[in-house]
């Protein structure tokens, strides 16, 4: 392996020990911790637009592990960077292993087979395009949702009854990580939106 994906991962590794990560996921139940690695593997392959980690901390949270969404999201972060240099570099499964152990890092014993695991099924199946990386420099579009609400009160008027609309853009940016996007709109903004999609359907058909 190159002195420069060494260090690379050494990076990598440091950052997980240094910065308590690696003490976060000692907490994270063995199946939790690979349901996130196999997230990022699948956004690495563009087969996911990015890692709910939002959706995952909650679920790990209910199982009575306290995390946060932060530090979850940091984990993920380094664990892609992880996992795209390995890839860059054509790590096999026990050079990243061997990796692992040889600098020093603290993480768990269960961390480490579920990177074995991971990395042996799916690791070499990731397209990591420098180019494409480079220019992902937006982020990607889920889902949106819209739900219909009615305004009764206020704090100058009793009774307003006046419609809006609740819609909430499910976003993934460009490192992966998914977040919601809500905001509201009054019926004629909704009405404006609207339009505004159906212009670019009716230009998109024309392509």
């Amino acid at each position: 392996m190159a002195a420069g994906s060494a260090g690379a991962l050494a990076r990598a590794l440091g950052a997980l020990d240094g910065g308590g990560a690696a003490d976060k996921i000692r907490l994270i139940p063995q199946d939790f911790f690979a349901e996130l690695c196999e997230q990022i593997i699948q956004h690495l392959n563009h087969k996911i637009p990015g890692v709910n980690t939002a959706e995952l901390c909650q679920r790990i949270q209910t199982s009575g592990v306290e995390i946060n969404i932060g530090d979850l999201a940091k984990i993920a972060n380094i664990l892609s960077f992880l996992f795209s240099t390995a890839a860059r570099n054509n790590l096999s499964t026990d050079e990243l292993v061997t990796t692992l152990g040889s600098a020093g890092s603290t993480l768990p014993k269960h961390a480490v087979q579920v990177i074995r695991h991971v990395w042996n099924e799916q690791g070499k199946a990731i397209a990591v395009s420098e180019d494409a990386r480079s220019m992902a420099t937006v982020g990607q579009f889920v889902d949106l949702k819209w739900k219909l609400g009615v305004a009764m009160s206020s704090d100058t008027c009793r009774s307003l009854k006046y419609p809006y609309v609740t819609v909430t853009l499910t976003v993934a940016d460009p490192s992966g990580q998914i977040t919601d996007k809500s905001f509201e709109m009054t019926i004629p903004q909704f009405k404006n939106f609207f339009r505004q999609f159906k212009e670019m359907a009716s230009v998109l058909e024309t392509v």
